[in-house]
């Protein structure tokens, strides 16, 4: 269970991170509220997380999903940078992700 709650926390810092863009320096209400509500979310999720799984694990799993999460939505939404390269250093980023989680089979 606390690899998906390190899943979806980082899913949620994904939302938050893109949120503070539309928020433009929290000075438009709904969205600052929707940032901040998803942010409460990541962090109480990877603190979940955290009682099992390992500190520096959960946290580089977490940052991870958040930096590939937030490149592509990048991509996607504000036509950022589709660059071959780019892209491979993503995946790189993933396979680093799936690395951990795979000799952290010890940990629940």
């Amino acid at each position: 269970m606390a690899w998906l709650y390190l899943f979806v926390a980082g899913l949620f810092e994904c939302a938050w991170a893109i949120g503070l863009k539309y928020t433009e320096g929290f000075s438009k209400p709904l969205p600052s509220v929707l940032t901040v509500i998803a942010m409460g979310i990541s962090f109480w999720l990877l603190s979940a997380a955290m009682k099992t799984i390992p500190v520096g694990t959960a946290y580089a799993v977490w940052t991870g999903i958040g930096a590939v999460g937030v490149a592509i939505m990048g991509m996607l939404l504000f036509n950022e940078s589709k660059d071959i390269l780019r892209i491979l250093c993503l995946l790189l980023i993933v396979s680093g992700i799936v690395g951990l989680k795979l000799v952290s089979k010890g940990e629940a």
